[in-house]
């Protein structure tokens, strides 16, 4: 059997995510150190001229000093007093108060009352603060100012805060002398404390003649009121006990007589209803106690009568004796029957005495309830008399219910008059300076380090969006990996960009075209001819200086060619690119000499009909060429030129004139048979083509091309143009050798990917030169 294992188990899944994690890691930071080196300059520059602002901004901006009084608005000291003397309109602040008296302290109010205490108009240390380099100008120029500047002036540097949720209030006041600071931000205090008093003082004043105008109106109102229940009254013959408040005046209403007779009659009738009952429940009682018998009587004892108890203590005693000598002698014994006649008499006094009682009971009952009929009558007609009266009575309550709010109206009003009579003579206010202002001792403005950590920061904020914006409008290709990842091909090599001046001491290849009979190479027969130089020494810069990385990149591509020729055997090799100027010839003649000089046939084809750019660094001029090799009017062996040390051949452009069209001429079978007479006699084939942009000649030799190499300019041909033309010639991508990144600038394009394919330092440190 297997062991199970007890070891951490990772999953693969987790396993890949982690790395997954990592390279994105690894590729973040390596994108962001590339972004620092592409743009440090953008970001050192940034910083550093805005700190040199900041320094300039606080070498010519003036000292300025801020002293700070403290405010407390509270009235809890005053609270006792207040609850006694509260005039109208002097409520105890809360907090909504508080931020309204942030704005009293910041009205101009205020402002023109410390100007004009402390002639701030004529202050000299009031000159108005201008920053920046006018200081410098104006520090000593003291001019006058009316008093709207001098407010405007007060305004720009006052500053009132309030201490989160207290009642505390900071004062502050900036100036170029700190004791006229602390002494605005002190004025500014007690000038708030004298407008409040002001304020209040006059609010008192204004409440205590608004309140005795409203008094003598209201008295007026209350006198009216009450006479009018008093003419009512005597109208109506309604007549009152007066039972009212005691203090009230005559319009108070009191109880009516017929209410008091109704209510004295009602508890007299509940009284006598009440003794009727018990009269009548007597009554009953009593008959029941006589229907009973003389036996059942005896034992009554809810009666409470002396004389029947009497009789009934008798009686049972009789009982007891006359049981005893039955049950000892027999009932029929004299001393038994003596005993029964007793008991018998007293059973006829006992019901003599219930009979007394009960016709006692009868008359009780019949009093008491002709009372009640007699009190039930009368509350009858006092009811009927009332309902008259109150019927009478609707308009009294209306009017002595106006006359009771005018009375309680009155009576306020007059206890409010009298309580802003006595504030008026104790004036209170709820603020208090707490915290006086004294001259500060360093400075507030300009505050150095924040005003260069603020530079500092914007600096470095603007030079990192100069720096995005640079990155992001630089749609150009600048690596080898941004190459293949926009356009999912190999990229071949990356070619610097060199200086077009020969090394000293170097000899120019020349090419000889010859116009007859001569000397041969292979299969291919030249005539003696006049030799043309080549004039252009990039054209021959894998030869001028083969140490260089220049030349080092050519090798790259010819080995790639040379692999590809070997699996399958392609010999034609066209050098296209997207737009004009992209270097595509002086690639193809440096690709052709080089591949000539490992001892290869190889023949050059200038086919860019519209723009030949090989045929001019030629000196002389040949005078036949391509166009007139197709028409026919001379041979293949006379338009080719050869150069005698790498044994280049080369087959020039001479155009005389416009072609018109050249898509014809190099789709057409005559150029096709040509190539294919050159692919017999030569090992290489390279044919520098037109631009595939802005021309469709590509497209048409496309049949007839091996494979393609395609040139690409750094930091000059757009990734958006390379991929709409390129990648919408599908028949062009697959023949494509690959693509070889021109003009590369080494030094920049490192900071574009650390680990560059061209490895400067490497080829530097190995006797290589760019």
């Amino acid at each position: 059997m297997g062991v199970l294992s007890r070891g951490p188990v990772i999953d693969h899944a987790d396993e890949v995510g982690l790395a997954d994690a990592s390279n994105s890691l690894s590729s973040l930071i390596e994108k962001l150190t590339g972004f620092v080196r592409r743009q440090y300059k953008i970001l050192v520059i940034g910083p550093a001229g805005a700190l040199l602002v900041g320094v300039l901004y606080l070498f010519f901006t003036a000292s300025q000093y801020t002293a700070t009084a403290t405010l407390l608005i509270d009235g809890s000291t005053l609270r006792g007093l207040q609850n006694q003397l509260q005039p109208v309109g002097d409520i105890p602040l809360d907090t909504l108060q508080v931020g309204s008296q942030v704005e009293v302290l910041a009205s101009d109010k205020i402002a023109l009352a410390v100007i004009r205490k402390l002639n701030l108009v004529e202050e000299p240390g009031f000159a108005k603060v201008r920053g920046g380099l006018f200081s410098v100008f104006a520090a000593g120029r003291q001019t006058a100012a009316g008093e709207q500047e001098a407010l405007d002036e007060f305004a720009s540097h006052r500053n009132i805060s309030r201490l989160d949720r207290t009642y505390a209030l900071d004062i502050s006041f900036t100036s170029r002398s700190p004791v006229l600071a602390a002494k605005i931000a002190n004025g500014i205090a007690e000038a708030y404390i004298e407008d409040q008093v002001e304020a209040k003082d006059l609010i008192r004043r204004r409440a205590g003649a608004w309140l005795q105008d409203r008094i003598n109106e209201l008295r007026a109102q209350v006198t009216a009121a009450d006479r009018a229940v008093l003419a009512f009254k005597e109208k109506n013959n309604i007549v009152d006990l007066g039972g009212g408040n005691a203090t009230a005046g005559p319009g108070a209403p009191g109880r009516l007589i017929g209410e008091q007779q109704l209510y004295e009659l009602n508890s007299q009738l509940a009284t006598a209803r009440g003794a009727t009952g018990e009269a009548s429940a007597r009554l009953e009682r009593i008959e029941q106690v006589r229907k009973m018998g003389v036996g059942e009587a005896a034992v009554a004892d809810t009666l409470r009568n002396e004389i029947i108890t009497r009789l009934r203590n008798q009686f049972l005693d009789l009982s007891a004796r006359e049981a005893n000598l039955s049950a000892r002698y027999g009932r029929d014994h004299m001393a038994a029957v003596n005993i029964r006649n007793q008991m018998e008499e007293l059973r006829n006094n006992i019901g003599t005495e219930l009979a007394r009682i009960a016709a006692s009971y009868q008359s009780d009952y019949e009093i008491a309830k002709a009372r009640q009929e007699n009190l039930e009558r009368s509350l009858a007609g006092l009811v009927t008399e009332g309902q008259v009266t109150n019927r009478d009575r609707l308009g009294l309550t209306e009017l002595e219910s106006s006359a009771k709010i005018f009375h309680a109206i009155y009576d306020n009003f007059l206890q409010r008059y009298m309580e802003a009579i006595q504030q008026q003579s104790f004036p209170i206010t709820d603020a208090r300076v707490i915290s006086s202002a004294a001259p500060p001792s360093q400075r507030s403005r300009p505050n150095s380090p924040l005003a260069l950590a603020i530079a500092a920061t914007m600096g470095l904020i603007l030079s990192l969006g100069a720096a995005t914006l640079r990155e992001s409008i630089d749609r150009f290709f600048r690596t080898a990996r941004q190459v293949e990842q926009s356009l999912r091909v190999k990229c071949l090599a990356v070619i610097p960009l060199v200086t077009a001046q020969a090394k000293p001491g170097t000899v120019a290849p020349r090419l000889r075209a010859l116009t007859g009979g001569g000397p041969s190479q292979g299969d291919v027969t030249v005539a003696a001819a006049p030799s043309f130089t080549l004039t252009d020494p990039m054209r021959y810069r894998v030869l001028a200086d083969p140490l260089s990385v220049f030349a080092e990149a050519f090798r790259t591509i010819k080995v790639a060619a040379g692999l590809r020729a070997a699996v399958r055997g392609e010999k034609v090799i066209g050098i296209t690119s997207t737009l004009p100027n992209e270097g595509k010839s002086t690639v193809a003649c440096n690709l052709a000499v080089l591949m000539a000089d490992a001892g290869k046939r190889v023949i050059l084809v200038d086919a860019d009909l519209r723009n030949p750019t090989l045929v001019r660094c030629l000196d002389p001029k040949p005078m036949t060429g391509l166009m007139e090799l197709l028409s026919g009017t001379v041979e293949l062996s006379r338009v080719i030129g050869r150069e005698p040390v790498t044994g280049l051949a080369f087959l020039p452009v001479v155009l005389n004139e416009h072609v018109a069209h050249v898509d014809e001429v190099l789709a057409s079978r005559t150029f096709r048979d040509l190539i294919g007479q050159l692919r017999e006699q030569f090992d290489q084939v390279i044919i520098d083509l037109p631009p595939i942009a802005p021309v469709a000649d590509v497209r048409a030799v496309v049949p007839i091309i091996d494979s393609f190499v395609f040139l690409v300019e750094w930091g000059g041909t757009r990734i958006n143009a390379v991929q709409r033309h390129l990648m919408g010639e599908q028949e062009l991508l697959d023949k494509l050798l690959g693509v070889v990144l021109n003009k590369a600038d080494l030094k920049v394009m490192e900071s574009f990917e650390q680990q560059g394919l061209q490895h400067v330092g490497y080829y530097e440190n190995r006797g290589y030169r760019q």
